[in-house]
């Protein structure tokens, strides 16, 4: 017998255990760190599904009249009831958060860049600085709810008038705290050796103070929404928003506040959405609060 063994009787080699791809592994540390991102997101994005698909998911045209069907109680075929005009509070609650999410999130982008480019100039530019803060401060001595009213007072109710009303109720919160940054980041070396160099003024906000002040803008823009979406469910509430013949949940909890006692799932299901949508988007804010602070990153 050969002192080799032979190859076919040779023990079969084990195969080798593939390794994890660096990027999922990453992605699953993130998500195990931060839930409340994804917890937050997951929410999030399916609100926006359900906004997308809204013609597909209602069951019933939302602003079909049908008195003899008023006051309908949950069923089969109504799955959230009826309100007193006969019309399908499920497919109006569908319908409804297209509203609500477009709302919250033009209000959003609108704040962000008026609110970037006002804090931008009041804190580079010094001479602007008081006279632009001072105006910031009147702004913001003015309840946002109570400004929002006022402004809708002088124009006719719209989704678009809403949006405008409320971005200028919004962003002086951005630009002081985008002020606030630039002033904390012109005195960084680094900033002022490009001023030593003759470097131009655009050229160093857009390089230099622009990319540091994102992440916290990209926090608060998630709460600036959630609060858009609250103060246009207001607006609608107390009839100084969108029109009725667009469903929103602010217009829909209006209409069935009458019968609230005896019909409370007119206003209980657009309640229930908009609150999961205004917590998703909180919990969205708060987990990129935690992970963009470099000093909370250092703990995890």
């Amino acid at each position: 017998m050969s002192a080799t063994t032979p190859q076919h009787l040779a023990a079969p080699a084990l195969p080798a255990i593939l390794p994890v791809p660096k990027e999922r592994g990453r992605f699953a540390g993130f998500i195990y760190r931060h839930p409340t991102i994804f917890v937050g997101g997951v929410l999030i994005g399916l609100m926006i599904l359900i906004a997308l698909l809204a013609p597909y998911l209602g069951t019933k045209d939302p602003t079909a009249l049908a008195p003899s069907k008023r006051t309908r109680e949950p069923s089969a075929l109504y799955w959230f009831g009826t309100d007193m005009l006969g019309r399908d509070v499920y497919s109006r609650t569908m319908y409804g958060s297209r509203v609500s999410l477009a709302v919250g999130f033009s209000v959003a982008v609108c704040a962000s860049v008026l609110g970037t480019f006002i804090g931008l100039v009041a804190g580079f530019v010094r001479v602007l600085d008081a006279v632009v803060m001072r105006a910031m401060d009147g702004l913001m001595s003015i309840p946002p709810i109570l400004l929002a009213i006022a402004l809708m007072a002088l124009t006719r109710a719209s989704v678009q008038n809403v949006i405008v009303a409320i971005s200028i109720a919004e962003f002086p919160r951005v630009s002081r705290l985008v002020r606030g940054l630039v002033l904390s980041l012109r005195e960084q070396p680094y900033v002022e050796a490009a001023i030593a160099s003759g470097t131009r003024v655009p050229a160093i906000i857009w390089k230099h103070i622009l990319s540091n002040t994102l992440a916290p803008l990209m926090v608060q823009a998630t709460f600036i929404c959630a609060s858009a979406m609250i103060t246009e469910a207001t607006l609608s509430f107390i009839g100084a928003g969108t029109p009725p013949t667009i469903p929103s949940w602010g217009n829909i909890m209006a209409e069935g506040r009458a019968l609230w006692q005896v019909k409370p799932y007119i206003v209980f299901f657009p309640a229930i959405f908009l609150s999961i949508t205004v917590l998703a988007v909180n919990l969205l804010g708060d987990g990129l609060r935690d992970a963009l602070d470099p000093r909370l990153a250092k703990r995890l």
